[in-house]
């Protein structure tokens, strides 16, 4: 049984809103591009101010952005599985 980790779709949701570059959502956000790389990259785990940032920019729900993946398994948003 492995540790869960946190998936995200930022990258998707960064070209679903008009291909939005990674230094104009640290922007958004109030944080550098390196900060979206890292959380890209699965590199970085956010905090959860951050987390609702990120989905405000979006206009999604936290759980449309993160997801927890527990033994292979996604949960969260029910309508994305990547």
């Amino acid at each position: 049984m492995g540790d869960p980790r946190i998936s995200n779709r930022i990258r998707r949701l960064r070209f679903d809103h008009n291909e939005m570059t990674q230094e104009r959502l640290a922007d958004l956000a109030g944080v550098t591009r390196q900060t979206i790389i890292a959380l890209e990259g699965s590199k970085y785990v956010p905090s959860l101010g951050l987390a609702f940032r990120l989905s405000r920019v979006f206009g999604v729900t936290v759980e449309d952005v993160f997801q927890l993946v527990e033994n292979g398994v996604v949960t969260g948003s029910s309508k994305h599985t990547e």
